[in-house]
């Protein structure tokens, strides 16, 4: 067996094997996601596993970049991985992801995500559950009742990646948002070229959404923006098409402030995507990571990571004036103890009581750790 990155002219060899591992893929899907892809696969980051001349298995990482506390850290976003389904159960799958990490880690990402088709190989490897992507049902009509000013607005196109991409990372550092993701300008200009999509741009906000459900409903891709009055005239052109879409399918954060708009909200029904985290260079995702201002906290940490043997040993954990330091010290009797799952979702935001119990986290007093990594961690995007 041997893996290696694809070539740019190898990569028809994985539409055979998407295709029985995720379903059929129509030829317009696949170029899409060709010219989605390109950036990836000629920087040497779509990878597969060869027996003999056969690919039998493969997986991409994403550069992006995933918002902590308003700060972006750098992140591998893991996708695409399946193996042929007559060599499931040997082992390929984690021999793939177990490369994955090590590449992750040379690319130099301090953290990686995925959504997980199966738990139990992702969390062997030290991946764990860390957030989710929301996505709620709104009546229409709820939302052609926000009162909204008029805001300057335009549609967008591909010219205007660069400023999309702009536009987005202002809003989340302004918000403090934790979990959302940043794309490079070079895959926005092919999301911004999706003819099924209709996306406008105002000076501080950004909105995706396209037709679904037979026409019957309307899907919202992403409504972000830093003010009121951008907010309100954003989904004020989404309640617009209340005569046409009954329904409102949008893909928000849990704490978004349009869900606070509506005059009226009884029931909320929600799908949740799950996805996981890895922290792959752990004193750079803590460096990396923004917090809380006015926390303050020392806490010694022994640390055990097997697939990441540097991240193992005994720390100490620094939070001050909204940065965070992890630095190597002696031995403490009452060091917090964590494998790199406890780890994931301590960064992650969960409750250092969720992770007691979980059996995530052992010893010391942990208690000091709940608020400078309180989160309620989102993404929009599922890659």
């Amino acid at each position: 067996m041997e893996i290696r990155p694809l070539e740019p002219g190898e990569l028809d060899a994985t539409r055979d094997l998407r295709t029985r591992a995720f379903g059929p893929c129509s030829q317009e899907e696949w170029e899409r996601a060709l010219r989605f892809n390109r950036a990836a696969v000629e920087a040497g980051r779509q990878f597969a596993v060869f027996d003999g001349g056969r690919v039998v298995a493969s997986g991409r990482l994403h550069d992006m970049t995933q918002w902590w506390h308003g700060r972006a850290v750098p992140m591998a976003g893991v996708s695409a991985v399946a193996v042929a389904p007559e060599e499931r159960g040997r082992g390929l799958g984690r021999m793939l992801m177990a490369h994955l990490l090590e590449r992750c880690a040379a690319f130099g990402h301090p953290l990686s995500m995925l959504y997980p088709a199966t738990t139990r190989l992702y969390r062997s490897l030290g991946w764990e559950h860390a957030g989710a992507q929301h996505e709620i049902d709104i009546p229409a009509e709820a939302l052609r009742g926000i009162a909204a000013e008029r805001v300057p607005v335009r549609r967008a196109g591909t010219a205007d990646a660069a400023e999309v991409a702009a536009v987005i990372r202002r809003v989340h550092e302004g918000a403090g948002d934790c979990g959302p993701i940043g794309w490079a300008d070079a895959n926005w200009r092919v999301l911004l070229a999706d003819e099924n999509d209709f996306s406008y741009l105002a000076d501080d906000g950004f909105l995706t959404f396209r037709w679904a459900d037979g026409n019957a409903a309307l899907e919202v891709a992403r409504l972000v923006a830093a003010s009121e009055r951008t907010l309100r005239a954003l989904w004020a052109i989404v309640g617009s098409g209340s005569s046409t879409a009954p329904t409102v399918h949008a893909c928000v954060g849990p704490m978004d402030a349009a869900l606070w708009l509506p005059a009226e909200r009884e029931v909320d029904h929600v799908r949740r995507v799950q996805w996981m985290l890895r922290v792959v260079d752990a004193p750079a995702a803590i460096e990396a990571r923004g917090y809380p201002a006015g926390v303050g906290v020392e806490v010694p940490l022994l640390i055990d990571d097997p697939q990441r043997p540097s991240n193992s040993g005994h720390w100490l954990l620094s939070v001050a004036d909204g940065r965070g330091r992890l630095e190597r010290s002696a031995p403490h009797p009452d060091a917090v103890r964590l494998g790199p799952r406890g780890l994931a979702a301590l960064y992650a935001g969960v409750p250092v009581a969720t992770l007691r119990r979980s059996g995530l986290l052992q010893g010391g007093d942990a208690g000091a750790l709940t608020a400078p990594f309180a989160a309620t961690p989102f993404s929009l995007d599922h890659f």
